[in-house]
């Protein structure tokens, strides 16, 4: 059972405040990330999960402004502090919120229960071992494509959960890693993209977002 005062007696926090599509919702991110870092291999394992990146806000949009089914369910993978999942459950989708690192699903459980969601299912999810029961009709992620070595296990489980006519949603910027991963994907789905610009007065940022189905469906 998890306990959002045992929470933050363990967790040095910030709050930020994100707005999708006009609502507001806050999101507890790590205060120093100092205590969440390998510093004998800091790039392997630095903590990508703990902070709210561009993608997750561009697809929690998108599933804001979806119609809702609650017939279909929906999986998110890599679902970091827990932005997109509690966006699409307070609109009413049947989501389940996934995660490998025990920090990112802590502070996934504490955002869902200070956005009105506390029974969101969060559960653990290796990639590489996974053991999650069921298929879904959709698989959505933002920024998974980030790593070499993700990219056989994510084709995997995507072939394991995805129902044969199911979709899968993904959003991110477009890296070297991302485009190796999207040319992988190509021999197993049918794949549409879409480009949404994020302006700012110091930057502009391309976010991506891909919505694929398995090829002949």
């Amino acid at each position: 059972m998890f306990s959002l005062e045992i929470f933050h007696k363990k967790h040095e926090t910030e709050a930020t405040e994100v707005v999708v599509n006009g609502r507001k919702f806050k999101m507890l991110l790590p205060r120093y990330l100092s205590g969440f870092i390998n510093t004998y291999d800091i790039f392997h394992k630095f903590p990508l999960w703990a902070k709210i990146w561009q993608a997750s806000w561009v697809l929690a949009g998108y599933l804001d402004e979806m119609p809702v089914d609650t017939e279909k369910k929906f999986l998110e993978i890599g679902a970091g502090v827990g932005l997109v999942s509690i966006v699409a459950a307070t609109c009413g989708h049947q989501i389940t919120m996934t995660e490998h690192s025990p920090d990112a699903l802590q502070f996934a459980r504490a955002n869902a229960h200070i956005n009105g969601c506390p029974h969101l299912p969060i559960v653990s999810l290796d990639w590489n071992r996974p053991t999650l029961a069921g298929q879904f009709d959709y698989i959505v992620a933002s920024e998974v494509s980030y790593k070499n070595e993700d990219l056989q296990p994510l084709l995997t489980l995507f072939k394991t959960y995805l129902k044969p006519d199911g979709k899968i949603i993904l959003a991110g910027e477009m890296r070297r890693v991302s485009k190796d991963f999207y040319k992988q994907m190509e021999a197993v789905f049918d794949i549409r993209v879409q480009k949404k610009v994020l302006r700012s007065n110091q930057e502009k940022i391309n976010i991506f977002l891909f919505r694929m189905s398995f090829k002949n469906k």
